[in-house]
């Protein structure tokens, strides 16, 4: 075990190391070719000065740097490449010119597509639980794996609604799928998690404020897009699927949770799900008295607890498991319910 601690840290400082040196890169070329987030752009925006679009610019290429070092170590995990590729110009392109919210999602549903062709599929439906024939349960999870991964990169977008917010949220998930690859046995995949740990950790500290970068669409969906394969890769051993199901789940909860309270929210006031605005649990946080960086303090320690509930909850069983995760399921509605008042919607 020892050895596969010792890994995953040098993926760590290797992820930093690329992404100080990445970055330094990144930023220019944003400055370069008009990456830049102006304040005043949209409403939602409060930002002050010019910066730079370069969250994607400072990701893709350290992690490709990433897979030429580890490429002997990361098995079939290098297929990935194609796929996250083509996320990343796809956000490029809406970093530069606005894309309709449609063209954005088939390339990401493009994506999906080419890495369940690829060989990477949840097989969350079997015939032990759902007796159909096997073309049909195949299907199921074909969509079951699209709808994931396009949920979950969406979700990343969604949840970058403050500086450090998804940066941070980001390299506490990787974080927790490096460990709990590391206990499973995947060496792979906890060097890839291990490498973009180091990747968000450099990209946190300079989105924090005062941000000397934005992720922008090409940062946001790359890494909502590897932490959504990340956790479909992963498979606890020496757990039983109904113990285990739910724990890419609750370590991805908070995306999910910031994701299913907007579109909850826009749909209730009939808004367009895709339009922007401060409707985020960030903003309602500071709307009902929060300050800004106790906020996302605030939600990075839910980040954490989610994490480790997802640990604890498969060390019972099933029943006990299943109940915490119901349990969690609940609080937060409840939550969603609570933040969705109209005292606690942030004024524009």
């Amino acid at each position: 075990m020892l050895p596969l601690f010792i890994s995953i840290f040098e993926s760590i400082l290797l992820g930093i190391f690329l992404s100080i040196l990445s970055s330094w890169a990144g930023i220019r070329l944003a400055q370069r070719f008009g990456l830049i987030d102006v304040p005043g752009k949209l409403p939602h925006k409060q930002h002050l000065e010019p910066v730079p679009l370069a969250g994607g610019l400072t990701l893709l290429p350290a992690l490709l740097l990433g897979f030429l070092v580890f490429r002997s170590d990361l098995d079939n995990l290098w297929t990935l490449i194609l796929p996250v590729t083509i996320v990343f110009v796809t956000g490029l392109f809406d970093d530069h010119h606005p894309l309709p919210y449609l063209i954005k999602l088939i390339g990401q549903m493009a994506a999906a597509v080419l890495l369940v062709l690829l060989g990477f599929q949840v097989s969350f439906l079997k015939q032990e639980i759902l007796p159909l024939a096997p073309v049909i349960l195949k299907t199921l999870n074909t969509i079951f794996t699209i709808l994931w991964l396009v949920g979950i990169t969406n979700a990343f977008n969604f949840v970058d609604s403050m500086d450090g917010l998804a940066t941070g949220t980001a390299a506490i998930v990787a974080t927790f799928l490096a460990a709990a690859s590391m206990f499973s046995g995947q060496v792979a995949l906890a060097r890839l998690m291990g490498l973009l740990v180091g990747i968000c950790l450099i990209l946190y500290y300079l989105n924090i404020t005062p941000a000397r970068l934005f992720l922008g669409d090409s940062g946001a969906l790359t890494i909502g897009f590897l932490l959504a394969a990340g956790a479909m890769i992963f498979s606890p051993k020496g757990y039983s699927q109904a113990s285990s199901w739910f724990v890419p789940v609750m370590i991805l909860g908070l995306p999910l949770f910031d994701m299913v309270l907007v579109i909850f929210s826009r749909l209730r006031r009939a808004r367009p799900i895709y339009k922007a605005d401060r409707g985020h649990t960030y903003h309602r946080l500071v709307a009902a008295g929060f300050a800004p960086n106790r906020a996302i303090a605030l939600l990075h320690l839910v980040s954490v607890i989610l994490g480790c509930l997802s640990f604890l909850a498969i060390q019972f069983e099933p029943l006990a498991a299943n109940l915490i995760f119901l349990g969690t399921v609940l609080a937060a509605i409840v939550i969603i319910l609570y933040l969705d008042h109209p005292n606690r919607w942030p004024r524009a």
